[in-house]
């Protein structure tokens, strides 16, 4: 919500040829508490004031001579890049007025000036405008804080995988069908498996032979969704060498218990078989 001083407090520029209509709204608006009130009687000067100064309202008559309201809304829009322009306009035209809210004017007032009804539209603009201001300000802190959560998860899955590098050689995850979705660590490079990023499948080198006993059981606890800890299976390789593998994993399920896939962490563990 908007308060009453911030409505009185909210910057007002009053724009007309007329020194007399100038220091008549200026008189009402000081009469009615409003403190920041600004004024210029040259209508080429509007735009550069507003860029610098950021007006909250800006009073502006319609019909001056060398460049008229309309002109200077249109000036107005190359400022104002979201398209509101915080103007109402000052006419003693009725056939103005819709051609003015058409330019992007939101209110207008006639002359002569209906005291009431002017500091009813003026109040009533103003909060309108403080409150688009403060939804714009709130959604620049929404990007923004949007955008410090996106880095944080970054730097915090940076440092889960380095973490997970040095507890372990590799951390792995599948989706429900077996296709891996997540890896960090050189799994491929230790299993020997070949990788088709266009096909997504995987392939295994030629000439290794898998311990098919071990192997069976590791399918068994993925088949089964079964959590394991510490599984070690083997394999023979191509040179004649035996290699040790052990991996932990556990089923993951989504908020309504659908399973999801499988996560886990595994290492070459031959060194510590075969000191």
């Amino acid at each position: 919500m908007i308060s009453k001083q911030e409505i009185l407090d909210a910057s007002i520029l009053i724009v007309d040829d007329q020194q007399s209509n100038v220091q008549l709204l200026e008189q009402m608006l000081r009469d009615a508490g409003y403190t920041s009130l600004s004024s210029t009687m040259d209508p080429f000067a509007v735009c550069d004031l507003h860029r610098k100064n950021n007006y909250d309202l800006i009073l502006l008559d319609l019909q001056m001579p060398g460049m008229d309201g309309f002109q200077v809304m249109e000036g107005l829009k190359e400022i104002e890049q979201d398209g509101y322009l915080p103007v109402l306009v000052i006419t003693a035209q009725p056939a103005h007025k819709l051609r003015a809210l058409a330019a992007g004017a939101k209110d207008f007032v006639a002359k002569p000036f209906d005291l009431v009804e002017v500091q009813t539209r003026i109040h009533n603009m103003l909060e309108v405008r403080l409150l688009y201001k403060q939804l714009e300000n709130y959604n620049k802190m929404l990007e923004q804080t949007v955008q410090e959560r996106t880095a944080e998860l970054r730097a915090s899955e940076i440092r889960f995988r380095r973490l997970t590098e040095l507890s372990s050689d590799w951390y792995w995850e599948q989706d429900e069908h077996g296709h891996f979705t997540k890896i960090f660590g050189p799994v491929f490079e230790m299993l020997g498996i070949r990788f088709d990023d266009e096909q997504g499948i995987r392939r295994e080198d030629h000439g290794a032979q898998w311990n098919e006993n071990e192997r069976a059981a590791l399918e068994s606890n993925l088949a089964n969704r079964r959590p394991f800890i510490d599984f070690v299976y083997s394999r023979a390789n191509p040179d004649g060498t035996q290699q040790y593998l052990m991996v932990s994993g556990e089923p993951m399920f989504d908020s309504s218990g659908r399973y999801t896939g499988y996560r886990g962490i595994g290492k070459d563990v031959t060194d510590t078989i075969n000191p």
